[in-house]
């Protein structure tokens, strides 16, 4: 029994039967993990792109230089970091959180490199007419430059959602209950492990292509709706 839910063991298919719902418990944990630590990569990548594109190399290195140390640290480091160290100095996040915010962590690094990318992919003028506006390098940045480049990144970016959607299984680590650690557990318990990773990896499939195809849909519409750049 796992979530209250018991299984039927009697049979193949009504051991699939029994524990799809214990799996889409598992799968919906996954998702969550996804679209968090995807929205901290995109919030964090930003910032650290528009950080390492100032001329004031007293703010680009330092972000640099975070960039480099988070992109060349594993992630479990990182995981383990957040939730082994941190409660030391009293800030004790629950296990899904640190998880999620981990997996963040270290696809901003990534992030900040897409986002660099189609920051400097927009002409020059664009910034020299926003001047020209008397506008701020804030306002130009936020305004003329990041929707600019947003429908350019989207396919790159899209990449990165479906890789932090195939890391969720390292949270199990840290006892996070995502879908491939609701397999192993059942496996566990039955002795019987074929069935349910073999589920689980029909439920990442399908997934996976669902979440490519939006990315997809979304890249085609997006550059309709973009600033005309010249």
């Amino acid at each position: 029994m796992l979530f209250g839910i018991e299984w039927d063991t009697t049979s193949n298919w009504l051991f699939a039967t029994s524990i799809l719902p214990i799996l889409l418990k598992g799968l919906v944990v996954t998702i969550q993990a996804t679209v968090l630590g995807f929205a901290v990569a995109a919030v964090l990548g930003l910032v650290l792109a528009a950080l390492k594109s100032s001329r004031l190399r007293i703010i680009s290195w330092p972000a640099r230089l975070i960039t480099e140390f988070i992109r060349d640290t594993p992630l479990l480091v990182q995981l383990f970091f957040l939730y082994y160290v941190l409660p030391e100095y009293g800030i004790v996040l629950p296990a899904f959180l640190t998880g999620a915010l981990a997996l963040g962590i270290q696809y901003s690094a990534y992030t900040s490199e897409v986002y660099r990318a189609g920051i400097e992919s927009i002409t020059r003028g664009q910034t020299e007419a926003a001047c020209a506006l008397d506008l701020s390098p804030l306002r130009t940045f936020s305004v003329i430059i990041v929707p600019q480049a947003i429908p350019r990144i989207i396919p790159a970016l899209g990449n990165y959602l479906v890789s932090i959607m195939k890391d969720v299984p390292v949270l199990s680590v840290v006892s996070v209950l995502e879908m491939l650690n609701v397999a192993k557990i059942i496996g566990d318990r039955t002795f019987n492990y074929l069935i349910p990773l073999s589920m689980v990896g029909g439920l990442y499939l399908i997934l996976t292509l669902v979440a490519s195809a939006a990315v997809r849909h979304l890249d085609q519409r997006l550059p309709k709706q973009g600033i005309p750049l010249k």
